[in-house]
């Protein structure tokens, strides 16, 4: 087989339009009540500058440590999770498409590895995003719990 190269750090990118004002996706991502409908199944708080968090996805007994580093109301977060040593950053931006409709972007940086490794989290990290980006939609536009991340990875 061919040696294949990065020729830079890779990002993971989800988006999706949600019909739903940017106040209400951005409260769906920052606010843990709302969140543990469609994505983890417990937070020590909600995302606020500064918070140091514990998600857990109880499902799975898998857990996350969250540092949020930036959050401007209605337009995005920033925080870093992972393992602090190497520790990756994710940006979640609410653009307002129209007065009823919002695009939620989010962005993953930091990865490190070989280029093996790189290229399976890239690829795990679209798909997890995406699943609870579906899961988030399902829940603000027709109060649904799809249940996608805890189906994801069936046992």
């Amino acid at each position: 087989m061919q040696q294949l190269e990065l020729t830079h750090a890779p990002a993971a990118s989800a988006c999706m339009i949600v019909r739903r004002p940017a106040a209400a996706a951005f409260r769906a991502f920052a606010d843990p009540a709302v969140t543990a409908r469609f994505w983890y199944s417990k937070s020590t708080g909600p995302m606020v500058p500064g918070a140091e968090l514990r998600w857990e996805w109880e499902t799975y007994g898998a857990s996350a440590d969250v540092k949020v580093l930036d959050v401007e109301p209605d337009r995005s977060i920033r925080f870093e999770w992972g393992n602090y040593e190497q520790p990756t950053t994710v940006e979640v931006k609410f653009t307002p498409h129209s007065a009823e409709t919002t695009f939620v972007e989010i962005t993953e940086t930091g990865f490190q590895g070989t280029g093996d490794e790189l290229v399976q989290w890239v690829n795990d990290t679209v798909g997890g995003f995406s699943t609870m980006l579906c899961g988030m939609k399902a829940w603000l536009e027709h109060d649904l719990e799809l249940g996608a991340v805890t189906d994801h990875h069936p046992a």
